[in-house]
């Protein structure tokens, strides 16, 4: 082969590893976006239930909720969890897990 079609060879190699290196930081980039765009909405769920009075207030019924895998309603709970369904129209939450939720804060 001669010099002219080895130094071709490897201008087309390193041409399409930098095309590759760059698709591969473009789809990084996506993926890390997507990523961070959703911890900041779960992050200001949790923030704004955090400072909620009400959401606060059912603590004690939440973690009777949960110790007794649902048997044990109180009132203060079923308060938070329309108030909550209320203020989050969106979220698609069963009861225990808002619970959990509510202990987690």
């Amino acid at each position: 082969m001669s010099r002219y079609h080895l130094f071709g060879a490897a201008l087309l190699l390193s041409l399409a590893g930098a095309a590759q290196a760059t698709s591969f930081v473009v789809t990084t980039d996506a993926v890390v976006g997507a990523v961070a765009a959703s911890t900041d909405a779960t992050s200001d769920v949790s923030s704004s239930l955090r400072d909620d009075k009400i959401v606060q207030a059912a603590r004690d019924d939440a973690a009777s909720y949960v110790g007794s895998e649902g048997a044990i309603r109180g009132a203060k709970l079923e308060s938070a969890f329309m108030h909550i369904r209320q203020q989050q129209p969106a979220l698609q939450a069963s009861d225990d897990q808002l619970a959990r939720a509510i202990l987690a804060l």
